[in-house]
């Protein structure tokens, strides 16, 4: 069965058994997940991991609110671990003492510093870049800088989704980091002023309107390509992803902006040994692999190569700021979004 096919009927059978743990107690063979994380994504770890502990996984799956959700139900939580889709909602949660440092070197030996906390509360898992969709017919170029989007011959031919997801709340952060706000604020201008549509959708849905002429480029995070290319349920996305071809942008001041999928251990976790032993797993080779080849992103463990599929996309040189200091400044991003009204 394929690691896809997997996927999908472990997320069924996860949502139904999963919808809610809330009365879930201590228990030795358990731990219990609050995830940001699709299922679709996530399950097929959790399932290889039941297999190799026999440590059963419970897990709650929201694409939103799992953070207030945590401070809400304080040291009555079930939670034992959060996994995020980006460094934003790890970096709140520290923030509102919700975590609790994690001294394994089994995790410590496998994630970078710059991809985890300095306090090592949190943890990157996979990292992904944020990247450009280029029209194979109407855009044909092999390098372009993220200053350059700014460019008014890109007049009428960007598309995004909306400048508040924490996508591109991650690549504004970093641009005030290294350029601060007012370089900023005008770059943001001139990306609005060469938008063919109003932000909207998802990145599949910036690939899809390349495809259709509404645009010639378009800004979306890289996994999303493998998803597509190999998406046999709806195989009009493999003609979305044929039409473009991925271009790592390079910052002079920063290479290509990275964000990562994260994990952390909670504060009031009830099953913390087994918590700890997922996240070991999690940061493991084994289960990096597994991200690399079902997920197309690329692993933080430097020793595990990125998928074949990924590879064939090139390489880029990433940017090395510690991608807390970067999400320090997603406040800030969030601001200049409503101020230049990006998304009106």
């Amino acid at each position: 069965m394929s690691l896809t096919r997997r996927s999908l009927l472990a997320a069924a059978a996860s949502l139904a058994l999963t919808t809610s743990i809330s009365g879930m107690a201590q228990a030795a063979g358990e731990v219990n997940v609050y995830t940001y994380r699709q299922p679709a994504l996530i399950d097929p770890l959790f399932e290889a991991f039941t297999a190799k502990t026999g440590i059963t996984v419970r897990a709650v799956f929201a694409e939103s609110g799992l953070v207030e959700r945590l401070a809400q139900e304080g040291r009555n939580s079930p939670a034992d671990l959060l996994l995020t889709a980006d460094v934003g909602r790890l970096v709140e949660a520290a923030a509102r003492d919700l975590a609790q440092p994690v001294s394994s070197p089994a995790i410590l030996d496998k994630v970078p510093a710059n991809l985890r906390d300095a306090q090592d509360r949190w943890f990157g898992l996979t990292m992904r870049a944020r990247v450009i969709y280029a029209s194979n017919d109407r855009a044909k170029i092999d390098a372009i800088s993220y200053e350059e989007l700014a460019d008014p011959k890109w007049k009428g031919k960007i598309c995004l989704r909306p400048g508040n997801h924490p996508y591109n709340l991650g690549l504004i952060a970093a641009m005030i980091a290294h350029k601060g706000e007012d370089a900023t604020r005008e770059w943001l201008k001139g990306v609005k002023a060469n938008l063919a549509l109003k932000p909207n959708g998802n990145d599949r849905a910036q690939a899809k309107s390349v495809f259709a002429g509404e645009c010639d480029l378009a800004i979306a995070n890289t996994y999303y390509m493998g998803k597509m290319m190999t998406n046999n349920e709806e195989p009009e996305q493999k003609d979305w992803a044929k039409a473009v071809k991925i271009v790592f942008p390079s910052s002079p001041e920063f290479g290509t902006h990275v964000n990562i999928s994260g994990m952390l251990l909670t504060k009031n976790a009830p099953n913390k040994d087994n918590a700890v032993k997922l996240m070991e797993y999690l940061a493991s080779d084994e289960a990096q692999r597994l991200y690399a080849d079902g997920n197309f992103e690329y692993p933080v463990n430097p020793a595990v190569s990125a998928s074949e599929i990924v590879k064939a996309w090139g390489s880029f040189t990433p940017d090395t700021l510690n991608v807390a200091e970067i999400a320090k400044f997603e406040p800030a991003a969030a601001k200049l979004v409503d101020e230049v009204q990006f998304n009106d």
